[in-house]
């Protein structure tokens, strides 16, 4: 047995008694804490699990060492149990018994079992702990209670870290799992009863992929705990770590992704034929807009001389197969490809309006210019005879020679234009002369 080394100046009877209280409450937190790891759901958990991974190999050192735990703390009460029948013997105890006590509290002269690597996992040892990787393996070691103490306190947070760390994760992602698989088959039943299957559309074969990862992640959970837990450890620092939900959270993701997507082609199976009988309204009126273009175009042709009048083109063909498309969808109940290509087809048919809109007005600009010509005629001979000017010859001959190129067919509309602006010019320098102006024989004005 080696000699335990002198532990100094002997205790007085306060400072053994202070000692001996200190310990002792030591003492009673370390069982308490011994018996509620005992009793931790999250061990009871582990002992029955069929673990793998850094879970399994955590939890086969954490077990050896709660093993050990029990036997220290049997050391550590055998221990304070002989300091204590010491103290009692008589109220003031003699300065061998006081020697005595010092050595029992503060020398090395508990006696324990050693450990190397053969043992325990050293890479879960607390520093202090007796034995290095490859170094020898002890027979036994000597320890202060202190000593003792202290490696007790650091096997115990090793050894609660991974029951810790077990019971939160499978606390927080198994239940959730179950949660979202259930939410899986609810999208899952209406997305078939859809067509929303494997495939034949992306989302089908995503719910599939959501299935096999909820499945995997869930088994992968159970089995490795540890390796979905983030951050420090439990017992390194309040709020050290956190079960890891990035892949729980990813495929929560995508199932909401699929449910919009369901509940998108569930709103078309709802209101195919009101969004189908306005598509076709929508062409329909597109259909009535260019013909009216055509005929217009034909009017504008035989009535306007030299413009460039642009063709009208047919009817939109390639938009009225994808109607028929999408009827026959309808009809065969193939709501996932009813979807995708009603939303293309309003898009497209509105497009298809304003184009026909647009080709109206472009066809007619002429016969609005025309329109616009003629009123402007129509305001400066009104003008003209409000000013007492209707029976000049000059402003006769030229109001006469603007309404025949206007009213004529074709009319050649730069002509026209011209004619009106001569008009114009007529009225404002017949406005502008001096009185009596008037009186001079007719036509004595030269052409403006």
């Amino acid at each position: 047995m080696a000699v335990a080394e002198p532990t100094g100046p002997a205790l007085t009877r306060e400072e053994v008694d202070r000692a001996l209280a200190r310990l002792g409450a030591e003492h009673e937190a370390v069982e308490s804490s011994l018996l509620a790891l005992q009793d931790h759901a999250g061990r009871r958990l582990l002992e029955g699990a069929d673990l793998t991974g850094e879970s399994k190999s955590r939890w086969a050192a954490a077990e050896a060492l709660i093993g050990q735990l029990w036997a220290y703390f049997d050391a550590y009460t055998a221990a304070l149990t002989a300091a204590r029948e010491l103290r009692s013997r008589r109220r003031w105890p003699t300065q061998g018994e006081l020697s005595e006590l010092t050595e029992l509290l503060r020398g090395s002269g508990i006696t324990l079992p050693g450990h190397g690597t053969s043992a325990l996992g050293t890479a879960l040892l607390p520093a202090g702990a007796a034995g290095t990787a490859g170094g020898p393996v002890r027979l036994s070691e000597q320890l202060s209670l202190q000593e003792l103490l202290d490696r007790m306190n650091g096997w115990y947070a090793q050894a609660l870290d991974v029951v810790v760390i077990a019971d939160a994760v499978w606390s927080a992602l198994p239940a959730r799992i179950d949660m979202l698989a259930a939410e899986l088959g609810r999208t899952r039943s209406l997305a078939h009863s859809v067509g929303v299957r494997p495939g034949e559309h992306p989302s089908g074969d995503d719910l599939e992929q959501i299935t096999r990862e909820l499945a995997a992640l869930r088994e992968e959970v159970i089995s490795d705990p540890v390796a979905f837990w983030a951050g420090s450890s439990p017992s390194s620092a309040p709020g050290g770590g956190r079960p890891d939900t990035t892949r729980y959270d990813r495929a929560a993701r995508a199932l909401e992704d699929v449910r919009r997507e369901v509940e998108a082609v569930l709103d078309v199976r709802q209101d195919a034929e009101r969004r189908l009988m306005r598509v076709r309204d929508v062409l329909s009126r597109a259909d009535r807009t260019l013909q009216e273009a055509r005929q217009a175009r034909v009017e504008v042709l035989s009535k306007i001389a030299a413009s460039v009048v642009p063709a009208v083109s047919g009817p939109p063909t390639a938009l009225y197969e994808q109607l028929a498309a999408a009827a026959e969808h309808r009809r065969h109940a193939r709501w996932h490809r009813l979807s995708p290509l009603l939303e293309g087809l309003e898009e497209r048919s509105e497009e298809e309006l304003l184009r026909a809109r647009e080709s109206l007005t472009a066809v007619t600009a002429p016969l609005a210019v025309r329109a616009e010509l003629r009123g402007r005629l129509d305001a400066y001979k009104a003008k003209t005879a409000r000013h007492g000017l209707a029976e000049d010859s000059l402003l006769t001959e030229r109001y006469d020679a603007a309404r025949r190129m206007l009213w004529s067919a074709p009319c050649d509309l730069v002509a026209a234009e011209a004619a009106v602006l001569r008009y114009q010019q007529a009225l404002a320098e017949a406005l502008s002369a001096p009185p009596g102006a008037g009186e001079q024989p007719a036509g004595w004005r030269g052409e403006a």
